[in-house]
């Protein structure tokens, strides 16, 4: 699937992603392919992204909000 991570100053992260953790207002969650369109707040915390290779890559967010439709997930943070 595909991700975009942007701030309000730059992208800071475009490309595939197997699995992603996100810090949402209640709690962590996790996107995996197919997932059921949604759209989520996001609190403090670190975004996980895992590509196909199993690499895991970190992002520290202090909010935002996320929208899943069609194994794209685009998450506005700051």
């Amino acid at each position: 699937m595909k991700l975009d991570i942007t701030t309000p100053d730059k992208q800071i992260f475009s490309g595939d992603a197997v699995l992603v953790q996100l810090p949402g207002s209640d709690g962590l969650f996790e996107i995996l392919h197919n997932h059921a369109p949604m759209i989520a707040a996001l609190g403090k915390g670190k975004i996980k992204v895992q590509d196909a290779a199993g690499q895991l890559q970190y992002f520290e967010i202090r909010g935002g909000v996320c929208e899943v439709l069609d194994n794209r997930i685009t998450v506005l943070a700051e």
